[in-house]
């Protein structure tokens, strides 16, 4: 396929590894005779490692089948993920390594998970945009704090810790993006 026909989403073999598409710019060159380029953002499936590559608009990348299965998280085993598909019920586990910081994410009853299979084995796991989490341990309101909206740090139940707004306090659920890991607001 060509590069100029690669959408954002594609999952593509470069060198060996398969990566998923995530951002797509298009730079056309000032002049005549310029060939347009396409930078590609894209992480590797499994794994999640990001790479960036540049290709003329008839340059070729070979695009990958990869299945989504809507799945929900069923439980941690050791060091894997096992999450059950929601259609058929099928188990499918992950390592750790594939899920990467992800697994700060994973909750009892997250939805909108899915999970990335290549030739049906599962390579990866597709969070929702954001997750709802509990704040397990912040530092209280200061009184008299001035106007300015200083964040301070809070752990979350999973373990991780994000930066919050002043007003949040220990024990409130947050909504937190997976894509940026910034906090978006009170469940």
């Amino acid at each position: 396929m060509r590069a100029a026909e690669i959408k954002k989403g594609n999952v593509v073999e470069h060198e060996g590894k398969v990566y998923q598409i995530r951002d797509i710019e298009r730079s056309s060159p000032q002049g005549r005779g310029g060939n347009v380029t396409y930078r590609f953002i894209m992480y590797s499936v499994p794994g999640g490692q990001k790479l960036d590559i540049s290709l003329r608009a008839e340059d070729d990348l070979k695009e990958t089948e990869l299945t989504r299965r809507a799945v929900t998280y069923s439980y941690k085993d050791g060091d894997a993920y096992v999450f059950m598909d929601s259609e058929d019920y099928t188990q499918y586990t992950l390592d750790a390594s594939a899920i990467g910081d992800d697994a700060g994410y994973i909750v009892d009853g997250i939805e909108g998970c899915y999970v990335q299979l290549i030739d049906d084995a599962p390579v990866a796991l597709q969070l929702p945009q954001s997750v709802v989490l509990e704040v397990v341990d912040t530092a209280p309101e200061m009184k008299g704090a001035t106007a300015t909206k200083r964040p301070k740090p809070a752990k979350l139940s999973t373990g991780i810790e994000i930066l919050v707004p002043e007003y949040i306090t220990t024990g409130e659920k947050i909504t937190v993006n997976t894509t940026t890991g910034e906090f978006s607001g009170r469940a």
